[in-house]
């Protein structure tokens, strides 16, 4: 009944407000009440289903009023086109791995683990103080806060072995996010123009970070035990580069990790040809139970020849964005330079709420039982996958976030990501791992995303989809 009455209030006040002019004020909530013999909730009804429709606009503490019609034109930003100009560096659409999907959609695309792999308890008992000390009100040095920096230092030098000098902190700066680390880097020890060495395929964001730098990449075949050392060598004399970026633990996408050998093998490479290896670092912390990460390159060089980044985001929470870069010499200088000018400093909140997390026990115990878990998803995705896509070739990774999925060379991928995404999930192209031409058609399936218990339907989706293409005729001509 009340439902009744306040459609019946809103259709005489809509008739009212037909005609009355704009900017005319409605009678009070309690002349409504007397007019119409109704409730303050009724009549309070009435004016919201006014307002969702656009008729009348509230003012707390003045009334309520007759909602002005504003004309509608097409918006003209054409002059924008003469003063922009060309774009400074190729547009890049949005990765995959950032889209947004439905929650029914069965999200195999993302690159981020999902909630439940986080230590969600420690980051907000680390926000909480954090928001208590001085971090919340003062502003940190450029380099970052002293003891972030110490605990990005220690991290190497209890990996670098006897006879080595390892680093300090005063080698570490702070950044907020690996994105911004890389693009600094880029920028300082590259340069616009110059050639960057990369694996391919390599992770999509170095690839944006150095689009944006003005840097030119080329590209250098990485396979599962990583670049060929002989390969590397040509690439540096052909080109003369004098930077490669690689990812030699836990590789995004392919989750290749270079065994010892091959890491000294390609570091020799690098120091003979007076060059900077830029070692991204992101998935130390998302190795699978039972396995041991090795040492990253940056603790067996004391050279200078080593950059290392090693981000937080993933593992500690995608809010805190705080990722260290360990620099010596005159490129720490540089890279120190390039970021005071960009972001001056990272938020002290975030410096300290990182700190805290990564200083509690109860961190490491959560990365124990994060490789149990990665451990389960990986097997029960790489299961349904071996079932339902016999044709895909893919290897179990020691580690990351991902398997990488190696599709018959007929596949028409683009087709086939619609069709997934029609059936309802969600896959991202391999195509976006690549910096030059894909050396063919590849899926990079995340089993850190959510609701794990529907990995084996989306993979049996994927291999309908793939089996309905390779059964049309059309797909293949």
């Amino acid at each position: 009944m009340n439902d009744d009455s306040s459609g019946r209030i809103a259709a005489e006040l809509a008739a009212w407000i037909a005609t009355a002019p704009p900017g005319a004020q409605l009678p009070p909530t309690r002349a409504l009440v007397a007019r119409y013999g109704a409730g303050p909730v009724t009549v309070q009804r009435a004016l919201r289903t006014l307002a969702a429709r656009g008729l009348v606009e509230s003012r707390p503490g003045v009334g309520t009023f007759v909602r002005a019609v504003r004309a509608t034109r097409p918006e003209d930003y054409g002059w924008q086109t003469a003063a922009l100009g060309a774009a400074p560096y190729p547009a890049t659409p949005v990765s995959t791995a950032l889209r947004t999907v439905p929650n029914d959609v069965i999200a195999l695309h993302s690159g981020y683990p999902d909630r439940e792999l986080l230590p969600e308890r420690l980051v907000r008992a680390a926000f909480a103080r954090a928001a208590r000390g001085g971090g919340a009100v003062g502003r940190p040095p450029s380099a970052g806060l002293p003891e972030l920096q110490e605990w990005f230092a220690g991290e190497l030098a209890g990996a670098t072995p006897a006879g080595s000098v390892p680093p300090a902190a005063r080698d570490v700066v702070v950044f907020p996010g690996s994105q911004s680390g890389l693009g600094t880097v880029f920028r300082s020890l590259v340069g616009p123009g110059r050639p960057l060495l990369v694996e391919s395929p390599t992770y999509w964001g170095a690839m944006l970070a150095a689009h944006r730098s003005g840097v030119r990449l080329d590209p250098v075949p990485s396979g599962a035990d990583g670049p060929d050392p002989e390969e590397l060598d040509r690439a540096f004399t052909r080109t003369g580069a004098r930077a490669f970026y690689a990812q030699p633990t836990f590789a995004n996408p392919t989750g290749a990790c270079w065994s010892p050998t091959r890491a000294a093998d390609v570091l020799d490479v690098v120091r003979r040809h007076g060059a900077f290896l830029v070692e991204d670092d992101w998935a130390r912390d998302f190795a699978i139970e039972g396995v041991r990460p090795p040492a990253p390159l940056a603790a067996f060089d004391d050279g200078g020849h080593v950059v290392h980044l090693r981000s937080l985001t993933k593992s500690v929470s995608p809010a805190v964005r705080v990722a260290g870069v360990v620099a010596r010499g005159p490129a720490r200088e540089r890279i120190l330079a390039d970021a005071r000018a960009g972001a001056m400093y990272v938020s002290g909140l975030l410096q300290a709420a990182a700190l805290d997390v990564v200083t509690q026990p109860a961190f490491r115990t959560h990365l124990r039982g994060l490789g149990r878990q990665l451990r389960t998803r990986r097997d029960l995705l790489l299961g349904a996958v071996r079932e339902h896509l016999p044709q895909a070739e893919v290897t179990a990774p020691a580690g990351g976030l991902a398997l990488w999925l190696r599709l018959p060379d007929t596949t028409d991928l683009p087709r086939l990501v619609a069709d997934c995404e029609a059936a309802g999930v969600a896959v991202p192209a391999g195509d976006e791992w690549f910096p030059a031409e894909p050396t063919g058609p590849h899926l990079r399936l995340n089993y850190s995303g959510p609701r794990p218990a529907a990995f084996p339907e989306g993979a049996r989706l994927i291999g309908a989809a793939l089996a309905a293409q390779h059964a049309d005729p059309a797909a293949r001509d």
